[in-house]
């Protein structure tokens, strides 16, 4: 193998499934969930929003439901 490579020549490319992996979307979050999700990132050793998204791939792989019970007025 050579030590130095010319890579000056070589045409580059757009990676065709670049935007078939992830999706870009704007989410609005309350500030107390972003901070437990960085912190419990940090402690992971990973980013929050990759977090996120493991936490939020296993409620979909998993068909969690929302379950909600409202209190009512007395």
């Amino acid at each position: 193998m050579k030590k130095e490579y010319d890579f000056s020549k070589m045409k580059g490319r757009k990676n065709p499934y670049a935007k078939k992996l992830k999706k870009q979307i704007t989410i609005r979050l309350d500030e107390p969930v972003v901070e437990y999700f960085k912190a419990l990132a940090e402690e992971n050793d990973i980013s929050y929003q990759t977090l996120i998204n493991l936490y939020l791939k296993d409620c979909a792989n998993s068909e969690k439901k929302l379950v909600t019970k409202w209190l009512t007025a007395s």
